[in-house]
């Protein structure tokens, strides 16, 4: 597998549609400083999920938008598209396994603060296109793009630090995530259930105090129709005297 194709519209420095051919092999970008190479990175990083905009070189995310220049009016969205070829058939995509050959993900955010994902230009979300790049071996966190002064930060790094490399080399990392986020999900379902324990005694309660004024209401009618059958017996009596003197 291997990067086709990558489309940047309004995206940093890139406010035009622009268009990128990677052949499969080696592809060096040149250019001078300045120019927008590093942010050909950026994008393809963005694309594949990642969400820190420190990451980006960015200080929030709506600073990768283009933000106009002196001849150009600020856009209102960043639109970046990759087109992966060479996909393993059977790869599962929003739960569904991919038998096409290049599957095209594409990510859109709004300055207005709406974001939008596709694969193959179908609405997802971006965990579908996290989960599916996992797949077939792609992550914004450490091996996939490999920055500058990334292999001495490699060889001085903490043995902890080495073994999340060596996971994500060995395909290990998507089973940690799908790990945590399974483990998020059994956190959030025993919350849900301790909150539901609460309601359930709470209601409880309730039911008791409905059950005691149940019970009072009961006693109420029954002493109500006994009172009204007394009335009725001694206006009977009454009327039955006041035949008797006449």
């Amino acid at each position: 597998m291997y990067l086709k194709n990558l489309e940047l519209e309004g995206f940093k420095s890139f406010a035009d549609s622009t268009n990128l051919e990677f052949k499969n092999g080696f592809t060096a970008i040149v250019g001078p400083n300045g120019c927008g190479k590093s942010n050909v990175s950026d994008a393809i990083r963005w694309a594949i999920g990642e969400q820190r905009s420190k990451t980006l070189r960015s200080t929030r995310i709506t600073d990768l938008i283009f933000n106009g220049s002196g001849s150009r009016k600020p856009v209102n969205r960043a639109e970046i598209s990759i087109t992966l070829a060479n996909v393993a058939a059977g790869i599962r995509i929003a739960g569904v396994p991919n038998m096409a050959e290049e599957v095209k993900v594409t990510r859109c955010y709004h300055r207005s603060g709406e974001s939008e994902f596709y694969i193959n230009q179908i609405p997802c979300r971006l965990k579908d296109i996290t989960d599916f790049l996992l797949d077939a071996g792609i992550s914004p966190k450490v091996l996939t793009i490999i920055e500058q002064g990334h292999i001495q930060d490699i060889i001085t790094s903490k043995p902890e630090e080495r073994r999340i490399l060596i996971e994500e080399a060995a395909g290990i990392l998507k089973f940690k995530s799908r790990k945590n986020d399974a483990v998020r999900k059994l956190d959030s379902s025993r919350q849900n259930l301790e909150r539901v324990a609460d309601i359930v005694q709470e209601l409880h309660r309730q039911v008791e105090s409905l059950k005691r004024q149940a019970a009072k209401a009961e006693r109420y009618k029954n002493f109500k129709t006994e009172i009204k059958e007394l009335s009725l017996k001694l206006f009977s009596v009454k009327i039955r005297r006041l035949n008797a003197q006449l």
